[in-house]
């Protein structure tokens, strides 16, 4: 696919490809700085997500997705959500990403000195809407998790 904005980059598909991009990354901004309206520029109204592997509950629509992550990053310290190695593959109006992700949690109050990470992949299928890409199916798969995340974060993961 081909766009008028496309023409002027060496790289077929790279502005979408860029654009989505932007969407996931958008998503650890918000979440590392609390910015809890930033996550309409990136989940769908009706999108759907799992925390912690592709078996995990499904949380439907973005005001409860925003609520469970706010049910574990409200109750902890600084955070910082890193995310690299992207793979995007687009086809018309619909797009997957795959992208690595390495998460700090850092406790608050008595449980300051204490820390929570985990390491995971971030697997993502997002439709593009009149607003941009935004992601409609996300997963989150850890692989490894190190710290205290009763202490941290209450029980679950960011």
């Amino acid at each position: 696919m081909t766009s008028s904005s496309e023409s002027t980059n060496s790289e077929p598909g790279k502005p979408d490809r860029d654009a989505v991009a932007d969407t996931v990354n958008r998503y650890t901004y918000a979440l590392d700085e609390r910015d809890w309206g930033l996550l309409d520029e990136v989940f769908a109204p009706d999108a759907v997500a799992r925390y912690g592997g592709s078996a995990a509950p499904a949380v439907r629509g973005r005001a409860d997705i925003v609520a469970m992550i706010r049910s574990f990053l409200d109750r902890c310290g600084p955070s910082q959500h890193l995310l690299g190695n992207h793979v995007i593959d687009i086809e018309g109006d619909i797009a997957t990403s795959i992208c690595k992700a390495r998460v700090l949690h850092i406790g608050t109050g008595e449980h300051s000195h204490i820390t929570y990470e985990c390491v995971g992949v971030y697997r993502d299928r997002l439709t593009r809407s009149a607003q941009g890409w935004r992601i409609a199916e996300r997963t989150f798969v850890i692989d490894i998790e190190l710290g205290d995340r009763n202490a941290v974060l209450g029980g679950g993961a960011g």
